[in-house]
């Protein structure tokens, strides 16, 4: 039973609560006012850390940074698009001027870096250990250099957006080989990337803004859509689709950048601090996101009215398929160079023996 308070007890413990916010409020001051540098990142995801990775991981990389460097270093975090939308915020980050650093999904961060196209190729991890060696790896990290270059964006970390391995969503049939897909409408982000995985699996692709796909659904605009599990279920798509399947036909990740030009201001040893506190926030997110993944999965089978895992030799046949034709676009019409996507998938194909390797060497032997 909650302690009853007195008229005395509740006036001394508002005084004891007053007090506490002016002690606070001056500490924020003399922090504020010790800062030499400020880094505003800006990202498109809720400000409810219990929503996204994103989120808490970058109040932990806030707490690392500005630990790390006496204060020097005032991290602000504005969530939820407040400062504007990707592209919006990947230009103002590129100036460095009123916006130090953003975390954009891979179709933005493609508007900044053509090259970055790559990781939409389909089916190209099969399971979290290699993804997550991939993004955390050094080939990743080399490649992304390029962004230096061509927007002035330094890279950070990957995180898993809402748990990378995406779900299809249909009300037509639950799909359970390629097959299943002919005809069907799927809805798809304004990415062509996406568009040539739908179509040479023989769906239609449907691209739809976020904001238009409950309405398309409950209309037969469209038929079906892909999400992170948990979105799915967030958005209450079970409302307009019976059916869903774990696919893991693309791996959704979004990218955290950094001002090469803000960057490059600072003393060698807070480049330092950024780049340590973002693996660790990024590591933190991986986490995170895994537990969003495996409840959202454990929701939808609950909520929809069937639900099915897509088999590893199911995958392999529509990987079959779709891959050569992504590869055509991606190499064709978006100009990206053949022997990088060869070289991408074979150092994929390489960490992923390597992770199996590691585990039957720790586990089995």
């Amino acid at each position: 039973m909650p302690t009853k308070l007195t008229t005395g007890s509740a006036a001394l413990l508002i005084a004891r609560k007053t007090a506490q916010a002016g002690a606070a409020a001056l500490l924020l001051a003399s922090t504020a006012h010790a800062a030499d540098y400020e880094m505003v990142i800006g990202h498109l995801y809720p400000e409810d850390p219990m929503s996204n990775e994103v989120q808490p991981s970058l109040l932990h990389f806030e707490a690392l940074v500005e630990s790390a460097t006496g204060g020097a270093i005032d991290v602000q975090i504005f969530a939820g698009s407040q400062l504007g939308n990707e592209v919006e915020s990947g230009k103002q980050t590129q100036s460095g001027r009123t916006m130090q650093a953003t975390v954009m999904s891979s179709g933005a961060m493609s508007s900044f870096f053509s090259d970055y196209q790559i990781v939409t190729s389909p089916f190209l991890f099969n399971d979290y250990l290699t993804a997550r060696a991939y993004f955390d790896g050094e080939w990743h990290a080399n490649f992304m250099k390029g962004a230096i270059e061509e927007s002035g964006l330094r890279y950070l970390g990957t995180f898993d957006d809402g748990g990378g391995f995406v779900a299809l969503t249909t009300n037509q049939r639950l799909v359970k080989t390629v097959e299943d897909l002919a005809g069907l409408k799927i809805r798809v982000e304004e990415n062509p990337a996406h568009v040539a995985i739908m179509k040479a699996l023989g769906a239609s692709a449907t691209p739809l803004p976020w904001g238009e796909v409950h309405t398309a659904l409950s209309t037969g605009l469209a038929d079906g859509q892909f999400n992170a599990p948990g979105i799915s279920t967030a958005y209450k798509l079970y409302e307009v689709t019976d059916y869903t399947t774990l696919s893991g036909h693309v791996y959704n990740s979004t990218t955290f950048v950094v001002s090469e030009k803000w960057f490059q201001s600072l003393p060698k040893e807070y480049q330092e601090a950024i780049a340590v506190a973002a693996r660790e926030a990024v590591k933190i997110g991986h986490g995170i996101a895994a537990l969003q993944a495996i409840n959202g999965w454990t929701e939808s089978c609950k909520l929809f009215d069937e639900c099915y895992v897509l088999p590893a030799s199911e995958r392999t046949r529509m990987a079959e398929i779709a891959r050569p034709a992504w590869r055509e676009w991606v190499t064709g019409d978006f100009g990206v160079d053949p022997a990088l996507v060869d070289e991408l998938w074979a150092e994929v194909a390489r960490i992923s023996a390597a992770e199996k390797e590691t585990s039957i060497g720790l586990y089995a032997d």
